[in-house]
């Protein structure tokens, strides 16, 4: 493992960290994102971003999906951090975060949930308070934890995501990351088109009017930090994918033991997981549903607003 050098924590950090405003007389002190790192374990050590008031209503932590960073959550953690603690770290094999080789480290949705279960711990993050947002590939990982550990959070929100192994309902390139023969060349191409994913891949399947470009410091993140230590977030993205039909299979085997209460939210214009995977998912365990008209993959990227009201709502239940 490499731990992160001083000179990448200041870039990074003058990327996201936002300056407090002087305290007016009685008012709550509220700090702006802060990046730091935090030791998970003696292989993989997070790049994560904090921000929050000195007296925080709650605390919410975000789950970013593939090929994103922690970056995606800035804006949304600038505005919920004057009310709640607001956590956001880079999984392992994305952004700054350790990337060990295989197989020291899986980088299955399991092995994700135990890093989550760990990050929880070593951060201190109050569970009774806590919720839960996760998209894409942060999705079942979460939902894996809770399976086992059902007060991990008050609540989760989920989107986007796959958690039922229906290839039928997901984008090609993507069934096609679930076996062999495909899953290899379909990695390497993605590693050849790494600057198209990278300026496409949040907008595909989008009408024009409703098109729209990243925040220019998450673009310049996820580019800077899609090859580090010999593991690229591609490659990243594949091993998860080399495991994702047997943990989508244990979490559908064992629906009945979830019990924190779960909502699920879904672009309606999502090309890469069709709607209809989460509706089922809802269904089958009595989630609420929202289907939002005119949103893509990354409702958080597309609709910010949007996401700080579902983290609002899901505090107010």
């Amino acid at each position: 493992m490499v731990t992160p050098t001083l000179k990448y924590f200041i870039a990074t950090a003058s990327v996201a960290m936002a300056s407090a405003a002087p305290a007016q007389a009685g008012a709550t002190t509220v700090a702006g994102p802060k990046i730091d790192f935090i030791k998970i374990d003696e292989t993989i050590t997070l790049r994560r971003m904090v921000a929050g008031p000195s007296s925080p209503k709650g605390t919410v932590l975000f789950l970013h999906g593939f090929p994103e960073t922690l970056t995606v959550w800035t804006q949304v953690a600038e505005t919920l951090g004057r009310d709640y603690e607001v956590h956001a770290f880079d999984w392992p094999g994305y952004g700054q975060s350790s990337r060990p080789s295989v197989p020291q480290f899986s980088y299955s949705p399991m092995d994700y949930a135990k890093v989550l279960k760990a990050y929880i711990e070593k951060a201190g993050v109050d569970r009774s308070s806590l919720v839960i947002y996760a998209s894409d590939i942060g999705g079942l990982p979460a939902l894996l934890l809770a399976l086992d550990e059902p007060g991990v959070a008050r609540k989760i929100v989920v989107g986007d995501f796959a958690p039922f192994n229906r290839p039928q309902f997901m984008y090609e390139s993507l069934q096609n990351l679930k076996a062999e023969p495909t899953a290899t060349p379909t990695r390497a191409y993605m590693n050849k088109t790494s600057d198209e994913i990278l300026q496409n891949v949040h907008r595909r399947g989008l009408a024009p009017e409703a098109q729209y470009e990243l925040p220019p410091e998450a673009q310049a993140d996820m580019k800077s930090s899609w090859a580090r230590d010999g593991v690229t977030s591609a490659d990243a993205f594949a091993f998860y994918y080399s495991y994702f039909t047997r943990d989508e299979d244990y979490l559908e085997a064992n629906l009945h033991r979830l019990k924190v209460p779960v909502k699920v939210i879904w672009g309606d214009r999502d090309i890469y997981i069709k709607p209809e995977m989460g509706k089922e998912f809802a269904d089958r365990t009595n989630s609420e549903f929202d289907l939002l008209s005119g949103i893509g993959h990354f409702p958080h990227l597309q609709d910010p607003a949007r996401t700080i009201e579902e983290v609002r709502a899901a505090f107010a239940d």
